[in-house]
């Protein structure tokens, strides 16, 4: 067996170039104790319910639960509700089945699949492994530049309000997103440079503590306007034809299903998180389906208060981004401190979508050059008197570059509603519904034509036809704003 060298144990976790019985050996005589080590040759997992389910909530609850009031807006009293305990439920049912295929065979023994790109290779046949990959990254790509916008509308708004607090609400108060944008993407460039997933869970933390703040000061300012109006606003069918004409509520209405779906869009990272859970009974998997089912579950509460607040306090007005819309004014100390938690959300949220897709990048990097010093130099750079950090030149390279690439082109397309319900709509069906469903199908070994494979083929189907209808209002949202928009301008 050759030499692992110097730092082995370290380099192992991202670069794994021996079976895992040779590491667990080899590294079992360099460290002198396997307590470090999980039966896989890997260090030890830590991960918890508590941690899996702040990933999640990192994960799910982010920009999407600012434009909630909106969609319940399109939707209306009756299907808005609706809509959101669907997605839920169809979110948390499918989770349950994508954790089942975090090992192949035994549940407690069996072969681990690290990404959710193994899992599908583990149970599916190679063409939809390539299929799932692109899907998988490119909306990790599309979320990157969600978020990158988000978080640039947020630190805008901060600048806006405090503007409107000096000069008055009739003020303009001109100003653009762009430079905001490029702050984000310096603070990216930042983090990216965290190793690996396992490495980012006080990020994760912070951020789903920053989540909670800034829903429940919406939540809150929601109140307040429905306190100050007297009543509900809102109807039961949503925003009125004698609003929008009979052609936009339609493609409206549907963007509103994409912007639910985003919502919950987490699936595609479920199997990295469920890899951070340490080896130990019950299984990764009931861990999982607990953390999943709480993150859920609080999820929709606040989303559903969130967003049916925001729509009673300003019916069919209610703002794309209810932070950042202006719909609310005063006091806009507050406002601040609620826009300051969504940055510092989103910069935690960016990491845990992006993680993924770092390791995918790296992995293959190295199996393709693996004698390049390039990919596998690390140089140590001190942070401390007892602490180093070691910096991969390709990690800084490519991962900076990617963060520059996602930040170009959101200072292109700073439309925050119609970005977010295109990427809802184009990742829910295939990453939470049909790959989850078909690999389920393949390692239970579910009867064809069977009542319960009818059934979950009947979901899938209902979920795809979800998935292009919403795909279609979000698409012409975007052609209409492109219609009006004026790249690198500043706006009102």
């Amino acid at each position: 067996m050759p030499k692992m060298g110097e730092n082995g144990a370290a380099k192992y976790h991202q670069h794994a170039n021996f079976t895992p019985m040779e590491v667990a050996i080899e590294l079992g005589h360099q460290q002198g104790s396997s307590k470090c080590f999980d039966n896989d040759g890997r260090l030890k997992r830590t991960g918890t319910v508590w941690t899996a389910s702040s990933h999640i909530i990192t994960a799910v609850i982010g920009s999407g639960v600012l434009s909630l009031a909106w969609a319940i807006g399109q939707l209306g009293w009756v299907a808005g509700p609706a809509a959101m305990l669907l997605f839920s439920y169809v979110t948390y049912y499918t989770s349950a089945l994508l954790s089942d295929c975090y090992r192949s065979g035994d549940p407690m023994t069996g072969k681990r699949n690290y990404t959710y790109m193994d899992a599908v290779h583990a149970n599916l046949n190679g063409f939809k492994v390539k299929i799932c990959g692109f899907l998988q990254y490119a909306n990790i790509f599309g979320v990157s530049i969600g978020y990158t916008i988000a978080a640039s509308i947020s630190m805008l708004a901060i600048k806006r309000s405090n503007c409107f607090h000096e000069k008055g609400h009739k003020n303009p108060c001109q100003a653009s997103s762009n430079p905001y944008m490029i702050m984000f993407g310096v603070a990216e460039i930042l983090f990216s440079q965290i190793p690996d997933f396992d490495q980012i869970w006080w990020l994760s933390i912070l951020a789903a503590i920053m989540s909670f703040t800034y829903s429940s000061i919406g939540l809150a300012l929601g109140i307040v306007q429905v306190i100050q109006n007297g009543g509900i606003k809102g109807s039961l069918t949503g925003i009125s034809i004698a609003v929008v004409s009979p052609t936009d509520k339609v493609w409206r209405s549907l963007q509103a299903f994409g912007d639910i779906a985003f919502a919950y869009s987490y699936s595609l990272i479920l199997i990295e998180i469920q890899d951070t859970i340490k080896e130990a009974p019950p299984s990764e998997a009931k861990v999982m389906k607990r953390a999943t089912l709480l993150s859920v579950a609080v999820t929709t509460i606040f989303y559903m208060l969130c967003g049916c607040m925001g729509y009673a306090a300003f019916g069919d007005m209610a703002p794309g981004n209810l932070l950042t819309g202006f719909g609310f004014y005063d006091p806009y100390w507050l406002l601040d401190i609620a826009n300051a938690a969504i940055v510092i959300h989103l910069v935690g949220a960016y990491q845990v979508y992006c993680q993924p897709l770092f390791a995918f990048v790296e992995k293959w990097a190295l199996q393709t050059w693996p004698d390049s010093k390039f990919i596998t130099k690390e140089v140590e750079v001190p942070l401390g008197p007892s602490r180093c950090y070691r910096l991969n030149p390709l990690r800084l390279t490519w991962r900076t570059l990617f963060v520059i690439c996602t930040t170009v082109i959101s200072m292109l397309l700073p439309f925050f509603n119609d970005v977010v319900g295109l990427l809802g709509a184009l990742g829910f069906w295939p990453l939470t519904v049909y790959f989850p469903v078909e690999m389920y199908i393949v390692q239970k070994k579910v009867p064809k034509w069977s009542t319960k494979w009818v059934c979950l083929q009947l979901l899938s189907m209902a979920c795809l036809a979800i998935s292009v209808a919403a795909a279609a209002g979000s698409i012409a949202g975007v052609v209409n704003d492109l219609k009006v928009y004026q790249p690198f301008k500043t706006s009102n």
